[in-house]
């Protein structure tokens, strides 16, 4: 699924399209985030080492398909939850813009 993200982001970009741009970079963060490996208290007893040193490099964990699924469906919940409150306090326009960027991420589900 995260091929075919990175594929449709670069047509987005080919096709100069912001907003899918933007919503398709958000997803592969969220993604990669969720595939970096917790450092706990390690990150104050953390020493500089050389540009490229291989001892500080790990591999990110491995997600399956359901894990990123529920990746993708926290963040369309994020944007749904979101436009509600954007419609609730009377800004339907950017309400919109959210569904429209929720429904981008609902192709991947």
């Amino acid at each position: 699924m995260q091929i075919r993200m990175r594929d449709d982001l670069r047509t987005a970009m080919r096709a100069k399209s912001a907003s899918e741009v933007a919503v398709l970079r958000v997803c592969l963060a969220a993604i990669d985030n969720a595939q970096a490996i917790p450092v706990g208290d390690k990150h104050q007893t953390y020493e500089v080492k050389a540009f490229g040193d291989r001892s500080v490099e790990v591999p990110r964990l491995p997600l399956d398909a359901a894990a990123v699924l529920a990746v993708l469906s926290r963040e369309i919940e994020d944007r749904l939850s979101a436009a509600a409150q954007f419609e609730q306090h009377g800004s339907p326009d950017r309400g919109a813009t959210l569904r429209a960027d929720a429904a981008i991420i609902g192709r991947y589900i």
